[in-house]
């Protein structure tokens, strides 16, 4: 009986703990392992398009379906948008349904950021006839409209469409916009433009039901030139001359930014334009078959490439989405200086494009519906928009340069700019989204204001970016001087709305630049209230202690601590 008692009491020998799944399809994981997941599985979101038309568009906002209304509805470009007079304390404690409003921001989405005139009227005229006359410049070459109700929706999409717009896409866990270079076609520094690349691939795979359903959003630069952040991108092709093979692009996977930064990295290899496409697929295909599918801030394609490394990326890639090797090539060399095309620049065809800077992005229906008549008075037919919320007129002849110049100074949009307005960016903000703590906008325009009667004649360039939440829409950390939104104290002892300041970050844009996230200092704040003295006190600080021709980001690295406090 002892014995028996002490056989019975021996512990179990210890199993193998099986290792825990990150929900890749490519190894079996199929079960929908969060709620975002599950949404997707029960229907594909691009099927909500039809309940919109011939549902809710008139049975009205109460009518939606809430697995519609804050999930799938963003494969189409729609995000309820944020209810006003919610303070930033309440942002992660209120319910999403105590948050939204009864309105959508909707995305339209401008590939390569290229309109003719007739979309950009179009779009003038949705903002001014149903969004309340709110129309926003983003950094990724979208426009988004505001205050829209979904009764409006069907006749919005029958208008872009019918000029070859769409929002198709333009938010959810799906390829979003391609992002391109806003002088692709006229530049005189581009010796490959693709554009054709582009095409195919949104007219080939955009909306396709194999690529609908990726474990989170999947962004995509392609680009001739340094003139895209391609170093944030789940995918980026750069321009390259290879020794043997000629110009074609150099291939970069696994950017991002938000809470857990990480920049792209090279995959060594050369691509011919014709198969940009092909790759692009392959590695999307990776993305939806390998992607971490468990945990929503572990789904980005950037945490499967730390994990597997380069090599291995590569090789998966080869073998078991294309069936064949891709060619090593070089690194693409990189301009003297960063590009953003501000002010007046020859194109190919001998003519001009003209650059110039809205505010921090901030447009109008009226403001975008005027430009159109300034374009066209001065024998423009296209626009383009930038990765850095600013905009272009193409085909200027030499002798209406300095008339469109003009004409744009009049409807609010500066060719030749400040530094502060040329370098300065600001994401959406609490006034219109849901996970914002802080306003950006209209702190972004009074930062600039104070700055230019401050710091009128500063002969550098800075680039700010400011952010209502840790998300970095905006790319905070890798600007000059990134602010990100928080609630901090002031001197009263009161919650305010205030910044955590990163300094120094940059990608990888012109020679001697070395892409990073900067420096944080511990307990660099300021408030709202603060920040346009912290900003002008800092900018002094470095036009003071420059050696010649070095930047504000190589400054911060060797400043003493108590200059930039």
């Amino acid at each position: 009986m002892a014995i028996d008692s002490i056989t019975a009491a021996k512990p179990a020998a210890a199993r193998p703990r099986k290792a825990r799944g990150e929900g890749q399809w490519a190894l079996g994981h199929r079960e929908p392992l969060n709620p975002n997941e599950r949404m997707k599985k029960d229907d594909n979101p691009l099927h909500v398009r039809a309940r919109i038309e011939n549902i809710y568009a008139h049975q009205g906002f109460a009518s939606i379906d809430p697995q519609d209304l804050r999930g799938r509805f963003r494969w189409w470009g729609l995000y309820t948008q944020r209810k006003a007079g919610i303070d930033g304390g309440r942002t992660a404690v209120l319910e999403p349904h105590e948050l939204e409003d009864e309105y959508f921001m909707l995305r339209v989405r401008i590939d390569g950021g290229q309109l003719n005139l007739a979309q950009l009227r179009t779009i003038a005229g949705i903002a001014t006839e149903f969004a309340r006359d709110s129309a926003d410049i983003t950094d990724r070459q979208n426009i988004q409209l505001h205050w829209i109700r979904v009764e409006d929706v069907p006749e919005i999409w029958r208008r872009l469409e019918a000029v070859g717009l769409q929002t198709t896409e333009a938010c959810g866990d799906c390829p979003r916009v391609v992002l391109g270079s806003p002088v692709a076609g006229v530049s005189t520094g581009e010796v490959i433009d693709p554009t054709p690349a582009i095409d195919t691939i949104v007219e080939r795979y955009l909306g396709d039901p194999k690529y609908s359903n990726l474990p989170r959003k999947f962004k995509t630069s392609i680009s001739w030139l340094v003139d895209t952040p391609y170093e944030t991108n789940d995918i980026a092709f750069i321009g390259v001359q290879h020794p043997v093979y000629g110009p074609g692009f150099d291939l970069w996977v696994g950017g991002g930014l938000s809470t857990n930064p990480r920049l792209a990295e090279r995959l060594g290899a050369w691509v011919p334009l014709e198969e940009v496409p092909d790759v692009w697929e392959g590695v999307v295909g990776i993305f939806r078959d390998y992607g971490y599918r468990r945990l929503r801030n572990r789904a980005r394609l950037k945490f499967l490439l730390a994990d597997w490394g380069v090599a291995k990326f590569r090789e998966v890639l080869e073998k078991e989405y294309l069936g064949r090797a891709l060619v090593d090539g070089p690194e693409p060399d990189l301009p003297a200086k960063p590009v953003d095309h501000i002010g007046v620049h020859k194109q190919v065809d001998g003519r001009n494009y003209v650059g110039a800077a809205p505010v921090v992005g901030r447009s109008s229906g009226t403001q975008l519906a005027a430009l159109a008549d300034v374009a066209q008075a001065h024998g423009s037919g296209r626009v383009r928009l930038t990765p850095y919320q600013k905009l272009l007129v193409l085909d200027v002849a030499d002798d209406q340069v300095e008339s469109l110049v003009a004409g744009l100074r009049g409807i609010g949009l500066e060719a030749r700019p400040s530094a502060w307005r040329r370098g300065t960016m600001a994401c959406t903000g609490i006034e219109y989204c849901k996970l914002a703590i802080v306003e950006t906008k209209a702190r972004g325009e009074e930062l600039v204001a104070r700055l230019e009667e401050r710091l009128r004649e500063f002969d550098a360039d800075i680039s700010i970016h400011i952010n209502g939440c840790p998300n970095a829409c905006a790319r905070t950390q890798v600007a000059d001087i990134g602010l990100k939104g928080q609630l901090v104290m002031n001197e009263r002892g009161e919650q305010v709305e205030g910044f955590q300041i990163h300094l120094g970050g940059g990608l990888g844009m012109a020679q001697g630049q070395t892409a990073g996230f900067g420096r944080k200092l511990r307990g660099l704040k300021a408030t709202a209230e603060e920040l346009p003295g912290y900003v002008e006190r800092v900018a002094r600080h470095y036009l003071a202690g420059r050696a010649e021709g070095e930047t504000f980001a190589n400054w911060v690295v060797r400043a003493d601590e108590e200059l930039l406090k």
